[in-house]
C-alpha cells in the first residue's frame, strides 16, 4: 500500500492506494485536513459613534484581522487591522494615540483605497 499526499484547489487529502495484480486501486477513503473554521460576518462595532481620526486603508485588498476593540487604548504605530494586498500581508497602524471609538470593517471584508477601517478618539 503507497500513501499520497494530494493538493486540490488549496486543500490537502492524504490517500491510501493499493497495489492488485498490477493495478491501483484505491484502498481507503480520501480524508480530507481540518479546514480553518468560517465565522459568521457581523456587523461593525461602534463604542460610541464616529471618532474624530479616521484610520484609513492605503489600498484596495481583503481584511485578514482585526486587532482591536471598541474603547480600547492603542499608541500611534500599534496594528489596528491587517490587510491583504497583492498576496501580501500589511500591517495597518493606529496615525496617534487614543481609544477605539469605532471598527467599521469585519473580517473577510473587501475594501476600496481610503476606505475607513476604525476611527480612534
Amino acid at each position: 500500500m503507497k500513501k499520497y499526499t494530494i493538493t486540490v484547489n488549496g486543500k490537502s487529502y492524504e490517500v491510501s492506494v493499493e497495489e492488485k495484480g498490477g493495478v491501483s486501486t484505491p484502498a481507503a477513503a480520501v480524508v480530507a485536513t481540518p479546514a480553518a473554521p468560517v465565522s459568521k460576518p457581523t456587523a461593525p462595532v461602534a463604542a460610541g459613534g464616529e471618532g474624530r481620526v479616521k484610520v484609513v486603508a492605503p489600498m484596495s485588498g481583503k481584511i485578514l484581522g482585526i486587532k482591536v476593540s471598541p474603547n480600547q487604548a492603542v499608541k500611534k504605530g500599534e496594528v489596528v487591522a491587517v490587510l491583504e494586498a497583492m498576496k501580501m500581508e500589511n500591517d495597518i497602524v493606529a496615525t496617534e494615540d487614543g481609544t477605539i471609538a469605532s471598527i467599521n470593517v469585519n473580517v473577510g471584508d473587501s475594501v476600496e483605497t481610503n476606505q475607513t477601517l476604525v476611527t480612534i478618539n
